[in-house]
C-alpha cells in the first residue's frame, strides 16, 4: 500500500500544529489547511486518505465540506472535531458521509488509534481489490512448450520475473506477448498487486498526459472531478505498456522520467507524487529501427530494454503447434456451451500445422473458435476449417512460399470432396438433408460446404454441375 496522507483541517494553529506534528511521528504524510477553501484545494488532488476536520471553520462548515467531497466522487475518509456537548452536529455529519468524530479536547492516543483504524481497513479494501483483479484477470496456465525457442524464453521469464527490473517483449503482433508479460507479473513478488495493461496506441494524443498522470479537479474544462492516473492505478504492481512505440516523442520523455525518477506530476497540481510500478513494455515493431530514424528516444530504449525477450512467431515454433490446439481447445469448450469434449480429425490437425499463421497465434485461436461452432459431432474436421487455411498446405507454407505441385494436389483433395458430396446428394435423389445424414454431417455444414463450392467456381451454379474439364463428376 502506498504512503497514508492525512489532512489536518483546523483553524486553531496551535491545535492544527500540535495534532500535524503527532500524526507526522507517526509515520504518516502530513499535509495542514485552515479554512475550508484551502482544504477543499488540498482534498481535489484526490490524494488525502484521511481528514482530521474541525466542524467550525472561519469561512464555512466542515460538514458542507464532507459532502462536497462526496459529491466530488472523493475517497477520503473524515474524521470530525467537535465540541464537547454538539451531539446534534456529529450526527449531522455522520449523515453527510464522515466516518467518525472526535470531542474535544482531542488526545494524541485516540487520533492515532482512530487513524490506524481507517488505514487497516484501507488496506484491507485494497488487498481485496487485488485478489479481485488476480483472480478476473488470472491467464490460463499454459501448455508444456516443445519447440527450443519457447521453452528459452520460459527459462528467461523465470530468471527476471522475481527481479524488478523493467522488461521490452518484442515479436510480431498475435505471438503471445501479453500473455508473456502477465506471466512476468504472475511470478513476481508484485502478483498480489494490480496488473495494469494499456495498448498505448488506443490512447489519443491529447489524453495521454492526463490517463497516465492523472489531473486535478478544474485542471482542464473536462476535468469536472480529480482523477488518477495508470501509473497511481498500479502502485505496489506492474504496468504492461503495450505497443509502446506508439507513445510520441514528448510522451516518451515524461515516460523516461517517471522510470528514473519514480514519481509523477499530475496535471494541474504543483505536487509531485511518488509511484512505485514496475515496467513491462511490448512492442511488434523493431525498436533500434525506429532509434535509428529518430522515432524512439535511444535512452529510453536503452532504459526499457534492461531485459529483452523476444517472442518468436507461430511458423518458427511448428513444434507447438499440436499443444497450442490442444490448449486453445480446452479454453473454448466451456465458452461453447457443449458438453462433450472435441478431438481434432487426423487430416485437419495436418492442415493446421502446416499451415503458415501470419496472424500467429490469435490466428489459430479464431480458427480454433470458428471450427468449434461448426463441429456437429465430437470431432473437428477439414470441412470446419476456413478455406483460406485448407487451401494452404505442408512444406511450402513452412518455407513461406507455395509450391505449385502441392497446391494441385490441395485442388485435387478439394475436388475429390466436392465428387463425394455431390454423389450423396444424387444418390438422396437431391434430398439435402438425407444426403447430410449420409455423410455424417450437419445440413448446415453442407449447405455452406456447397456455397464454398460455388464461390470457388467448382460448381456453376445450385443446379449442381461440375465446371472445367477437370472436375470429377458427380456420377
Amino acid at each position: 500500500m502506498s504512503t497514508f496522507h492525512v489532512l489536518v483541517i483546523d483553524d486553531e494553529t496551535a491545535l492544527r500544529q500540535i495534532v500535524a506534528q503527532t500524526v507526522f511521528r507517526a509515520g504518516y504524510s502530513v499535509d495542514q489547511a485552515a479554512t475550508v477553501r484551502e482544504a477543499a484545494a488540498k482534498l481535489a488532488r484526490d490524494d488525502v486518505d484521511a481528514a482530521l476536520c474541525d466542524i467550525k471553520l472561519p469561512d464555512g462548515n466542515g460538514i458542507d465540506l464532507v459532502r462536497d467531497s462526496r459529491g466530488a466522487g472523493l475517497n477520503t475518509t473524515f474524521i470530525m472535531i467537535t465540541a464537547f456537548g454538539s451531539m446534534e452536529t456529529a450526527v449531522e455529519a455522520l449523515r453527510a458521509g464522515a466516518a467518525d468524530y472526535i470531542v474535544k479536547p482531542v488526545r494524541n492516543e485516540e487520533i492515532l488509534h482512530r487513524l490506524g483504524q481507517i488505514k487497516a481497513l484501507q488496506g484491507l479494501r485494497e488487498e481485496n481489490l487485488a485478489l479481485r483483479k488476480e483472480v478476473s484477470e488470472r491467464a490460463p496456465k499454459l501448455f508444456r512448450f516443445s519447440s527450443p525457442a519457447m521453452n528459452e524464453l520460459d527459462r528467461l521469464v523465470g530468471k527476471v520475473a522475481p527481479t524488478d527490473s523493467t522488461v521490452l517483449i518484442t515479436g510480431e503482433s498475435g505471438t503471445g506477448k501479453g500473455v508473456v508479460a502477465r506471466s512476468i507479473h504472475g511470478q513476481s513478488e508484485r502478483r498480489g498487486g494490480p496488473f495494469i495493461q494499456v495498448n498505448c496506441g488506443a490512447i489519443p494524443e491529447n489524453l495521454m498526459e492526463s490517463e497516465f498522470f492523472g489531473h486535478t479537479k478544474g485542471a482542464f474544462t473536462s476535468a469536472d472531478r480529480a482523477r488518477k492516473g495508470l501509473f497511481q492505478f498500479a502502485d505496489k504492481g506492474t504496468l504492461f505498456l503495450d505497443e509502446i512505440g506508439e507513445l510520441p516523442l514528448h510522451m516518451q520523455t515524461k515516460l523516461l522520467h517517471v522510470i528514473e525518477q519514480k514519481e509523477i506530476r499530475p496535471i494541474g497540481s504543483e505536487q509531485l507524487r511518488r509511484v512505485d510500478a514496475r515496467i513491462i513494455a511490448a512492442t511488434n515493431r523493431d525498436p533500434q529501427e525506429m532509434v535509428s530514424k529518430g522515432k524512439f528516444r535511444e535512452d529510453l530504449f536503452f532504459r526499457l530494454s534492461m531485459f529483452h525477450v523476444h517472442v518468436p512467431p507461430l511458423r518458427e515454433r511448428v513444434d507447438d503447434i499440436r499443444g497450442l490446439i490442444q490448449h486453445l481447445l480446452a479454453q473454448v469448450q466451456p465458452a461453447g456451451g457443449k458438453a462433450h469434449a472435441m478431438s481434432l480429425d487426423a487430416a485437419a490437425e495436418d492442415v493446421l500445422t502446416a499451415f503458415p499463421w501470419p496472424g500467429n497465434v490469435r490466428q489459430l485461436e479464431n480458427v480454433i473458435n470458428r471450427a468449434f461452432i461448426l463441429a456437429d459431432g465430437e470431432t473437428i474436421m477439414l470441412t470446419d476449417l476456413p478455406p483460406d487455411v485448407t487451401r494452404t498446405s505442408g512444406t511450402g507454407v513452412r518455407a513461406g512460399t507455395p509450391i505449385a505441385s502441392e497446391v494441385t494436389l490441395r485442388e485435387q483433395l478439394r475436388r475429390h470432396e466436392m465428387a463425394i458430396i455431390l454423389r450423396a446428394i444424387e444418390r438422396a435423389e437431391g434430398d439435402r438433408r438425407a444426403a447430410a445424414e449420409r455423410l455424417g454431417v450437419g445440413l448446415s455444414s453442407l449447405y455452406r460446404k456447397l456455397e464454398e463450392f460455388e464461390r470457388e467456381g467448382l460448381i456453376s451454379d445450385r443446379n449442381l454441375a461440375p465446371t472445367g474439364s477437370g472436375g470429377s463428376s458427380a456420377a
